[in-house]
């Protein structure tokens, strides 16, 4: 609107020349305040009244008069730009309805509650569970329409339902925890800083002129605490999705964290990561940017940082990927995550050449939180609601919320050179094992049986095994005389 401004009064200037003082206040009653409007780059055509542009014009015309010009006509039309979609949704609302729900802060952030509600996604151990509502449905609707009296069925069915669900989601399998960690309506990292945070705001970029959305960073405030909060990001639907690069960070999202690492082991602030990724980013690009590279500055830097670090695994975590933001004090998993080396998908198509050996190769990685606390990878396991996180986000945040918290207290008590050390001691005992004890030469190992041997082949390995053992054991009882010659040669 500025540039249409100073263009009209340029076209002005170049039609009339300069304004003589003769022609001011005396002969139009215009002083020369009010036209120096028309010339003011910072004010615009918009600051200029309607008064000052109709005697401008008459003024002109009568100078074009005097001097035997002729006629000369000044128009200007002032174009109101159209805003672009990223002004009308980011930073600013068109409206700020309710600027207490949330703060002003949560308006800076791109992530906004969805227009429309994600459909609801059925898996398919939970089938049972939709035969039991559409029953429901079908009693509720027979007795709308008959007028009869069915509350004490449908109270039957309901409390069926509830028993069905409660029994499904205490048994669940690791394949089926796999699929409840990958639900696309699981409550994803802003989703839960949002509940958990009394104050947060999102900081950008890794200053190598690039920010990777599939990894968010930022700080936060929790019950009078500042926290660096750092996390992957999944999307909510298929544009969010491919906006966040489906949470797989690039090199440059590894750096973006580990500079906010960096500011917050400067300034004192502990961190707080929440780890929801298939992996890193696998791409040549990513490659060629040095994601090895990027992920192993980031293990080693961890090590060093003098603030207290709590991981949480909200959903899957995936290789290098997770644990480049997870080498951490006290490593917490809500009940139905999952944290693997390779995606069972990987493992099964090397292990058995085929991706469909995937549910045998997800009960065999052990990645389920119940294992990974046995093994004491896992320090504490975050109870879900009855259904999933995604059944009731709320209440999961609070779970989060409330053990985070119990850890943090205890590890500010320590020292800083006391959680560095913890923390290498923690990632040591991992995988440990006793070394100098006799193991039993005959015990049974888990071993892949031979494909299809031929049975001749059997027939020959067994009966020279029983000759072999046969052999051993008469030289266990008579052992053979050393032979005279070489007795003879040794004994010159």
């Amino acid at each position: 609107m500025a540039l249409a401004a100073n263009s009209a009064a340029m076209n002005i200037r170049h039609s009339v020349g300069t304004i003589p003082d003769c022609c001011g206040s005396s002969r139009f009653g215009v002083d020369a305040s009010s036209l120096m409007h028309l010339r003011s780059s910072a004010n615009g055509i918009t600051q200029a009244s309607g008064q000052a542009l109709f005697l401008l014009r008459q003024m002109v015309s009568e100078q074009a008069a005097e001097a035997h010009i002729g006629s000369v006509i000044v128009a200007s039309k002032i174009r109101k730009g159209k805003k672009s979609p990223s002004e009308t949704e980011y930073p600013w609302p068109e409206k700020i309805t309710d600027p207490q729900e949330g703060g002003y802060l949560a308006l800076l952030s791109r992530f906004k509650p969805l227009a429309n509600k994600p459909k609801p996604v059925t898996l398919p151990f939970e089938r049972p569970l939709v035969d039991l509502e559409n029953k429901i449905d079908e009693v509720r609707e027979l007795a709308s329409k008959t007028g009869m009296d069915f509350s004490e069925q449908i109270q039957e069915l309901e409390l069926k339902y509830d028993q069905l669900r409660l029994d499904l989601y205490s048994q669940l399998t690791a394949v089926q925890r796999l699929s409840v960690a990958r639900h696309p309506n699981r409550p994803t990292f802003l989703d839960h800083v949002l509940s958990i945070a009394d104050k947060w705001i999102e900081l950008h970029g890794d200053h190598g002129g690039y920010d990777d959305p599939a990894l968010v960073t930022g700080i936060g405030k929790i019950d009078g605490m500042s926290f660096m909060l750092i996390g992957h990001q999944k999307g909510r639907n298929t544009k969010e999705n491919i906006y966040r690069n489906f949470a797989m960070p690039t090199p440059n999202g590894y750096r973006k964290a580990l500079r906010m690492m960096r500011h917050a082991d400067h300034h004192g602030f502990p961190i707080l990561s929440f780890i929801d990724t298939p992996g890193a980013y696998a791409g040549i690009s990513a490659e060629e940017l040095g994601q090895g590279e990027a992920i192993a500055v980031n293990l080693r830097e961890m090590f060093g940082l003098k603030v207290p670090i709590i991981t949480t695994v909200i959903g899957e975590g995936g290789s290098g990927g997770a644990l480049a933001i997870g080498c951490c004090n006290k490593m917490l998993m809500l009940e139905n995550a999952v944290y693997y080396v390779a995606s069972p998908e990987a493992c099964a198509a090397i292990l058995w050449k085929t991706a469909e050996a995937a549910p045998k190769a997800t009960e065999a990685l052990r990645i389920t939180a119940t294992e990974l606390h046995k093994l004491d990878v896992v320090d504490e396991v975050i109870p879900e609601p009855i259904g999933g996180a995604h059944s009731d986000p709320e209440t999961t945040s609070k779970n989060i919320k409330k053990v985070i918290m119990k850890y943090m207290h205890e590890l500010l008590k320590l020292d800083p050179e006391t959680l560095v050390q913890q923390r290498i001691a923690k990632f040591r005992s991992m995988g440990s094992v006793e070394e100098g004890v006799e193991i039993d030469p005959l015990i049974k190992r888990n071993m892949k049986k031979r494909e299809a041997p031929l049975e001749d082949e059997n027939n020959d390995l067994s009966q020279n095994g029983l000759q072999q053992h046969e052999d051993s054991k008469l030289t266990d009882e008579n052992p053979a005389p050393i032979n005279a010659s070489i007795n003879q040669h040794y004994l010159k």
